[in-house]
């Protein structure tokens, strides 16, 4: 069984790879090649707001494999300079039932996160988009001013976030124009991309400041009490998601009957992508399992061939 820390992971899944990877992924899901139940989450009582959540997976085919990830959600982790999600990710053969590999799962859910917000990019946003804005600045912040670049060619991009957007800006080394905006509004306004990333319990954008063929990728917690987007904005969309049952049960913003299609059933062309150029399109990521399962073997498999981790007998 391969063990992989966070830095195994971050080497062995660049984001240019797990663009494509989550493409594979979404696709599969599309085509039923792949089976998830809901993710079951579990709040204990004393734990001050932490929660637990367990999500498994299944493909099945000429390659078959397990995988379940195990989180633990710590609210109050980014004041300890730690990532709000941890745990592992684990990966069994799907025909013995034996156990393959266990991964850092902050780091896998960090990178596909912001690599499945770039596939919905490359798919769903005009092909001329060039300007970013982007809500929060945490770690799916920082991951998105990586991945959104690699689908379009980004001139410039702002950051909003009440506390901490220009320490964002100061560390980050990219090759376009990035500052941090004063609201969000200013941040949004003229955007081409747009990417909503916290954890707001009301709507943090508002319609009347996204211009006509906008993209917006709605990334926040999967908690339906949290909410990123106003109504205005969902009712004038055109919305896709990466799971509806997702939406049904975990999403505050978006409901089922609001969706245009999944984000695999567009790679596959069981729905239908962009109307037109002036469209609003909006993506809302709630994260599921068929990602990490994707992301995890891509991951080992290339772990295997740079000869990094740790090989332990079982």
């Amino acid at each position: 069984m391969r063990i992989l820390s966070a830095a195994d992971v971050a080497r062995a899944l660049p984001m240019s790879d797990c663009i494509d990877v989550m493409a594979e992924a979404l696709a599969a899901r599309a085509t039923g090649d792949v089976e998830q139940p809901l993710r079951t989450a579990y709040a204990p009582p004393t734990a001050g707001g932490r929660l637990s959540v367990w999500m498994p997976v299944y493909r099945g085919g000429d390659r078959p494999m397990l995988g379940t990830k195990l989180l633990f959600l710590v609210p109050d982790n980014p004041s300890r300079g730690l990532d709000t999600h941890q745990g592992i990710t684990a990966l069994y053969d799907g025909v013995t039932g034996e156990p393959r590999a266990i991964l850092d799962a902050s780091a896998i859910t960090s990178i596909r996160t912001a690599a499945v917000s770039a596939l919905a990019t490359r798919v769903l946003a005009n092909e001329n988009a060039s300007t970013l804005a982007i809500i929060g600045a945490g770690v799916q912040a920082e991951a998105h001013l990586q991945a959104i670049p690699l689908v379009r060619e980004i001139a410039s991009a702002k950051v909003y976030s009440p506390r901490s957007a220009q320490a964002l800006v100061d560390r980050m080394d990219v090759p376009f124009s990035l500052s941090a905006a004063a609201s969000a509004e200013e941040a949004v306004r003229d955007a081409d991309i747009v990417v909503t990333a916290t954890t707001s319990k009301t709507p943090v954008l508002s319609f009347g400041w996204l211009k006509p063929g906008a993209h917006v990728n709605a990334i926040g917690s999967s908690i339906p009490t949290d909410r990123e987007l106003d109504d205005e904005t969902v009712a004038n969309a055109e919305v896709y998601a990466d799971a509806r049952e997702s939406v049904e049960a975990e999403s505050g913003d978006v409901r089922p009957e609001h969706l245009r299609g999944e984000l695999g059933e567009v790679l596959v062309g069981k729905a239908s992508g962009r109307s037109s150029a002036g469209a609003l399109t909006v993506f809302r990521s709630l994260g599921i399992a068929a990602e990490d399962l994707y992301a995890a073997e891509s991951a080992v498999r290339r772990a295997i061939e740079l000869g990094i981790g740790v090989e332990a007998p079982i």
